[in-house]
């Protein structure tokens, strides 16, 4: 009898396993494109005999890591700083 159950406990361990949809999905080319753009914005890539161009901030992690971010905001980056409310009223 104990075999029959682990039997049954394997075969619906499968079942389930193979019943879990797939949640990866692959990024657009439009939030690609968003992304990369953004990163070039925020790290410029120097330019050979061109010393003013480019910066040396960031390394090549702190890049893949603002490309991720931008991903996962769905090609939005809010470097800007946060406007205030558009509720708030000026103090006068």
């Amino acid at each position: 009898m104990p075999v029959k159950n682990l039997r049954t406990l394997v075969g619906l361990a499968a079942t389930l396993t193979l019943a879990v949809p797939a949640t990866a999905s692959a990024i657009t080319a439009e939030v690609a494109r968003a992304c990369d753009a953004a990163v070039a914005k925020a790290f410029p890539p120097r330019q050979i005999g061109n010393p003013a161009a480019g910066s040396a901030k960031g390394t090549a992690k702190d890049q893949r890591d603002y490309f991720q971010k931008c991903v996962s905001n769905n090609g939005k980056v809010d470097d800007a700083p946060a406007e205030a409310s558009k509720d708030s009223k000026p103090s006068k």
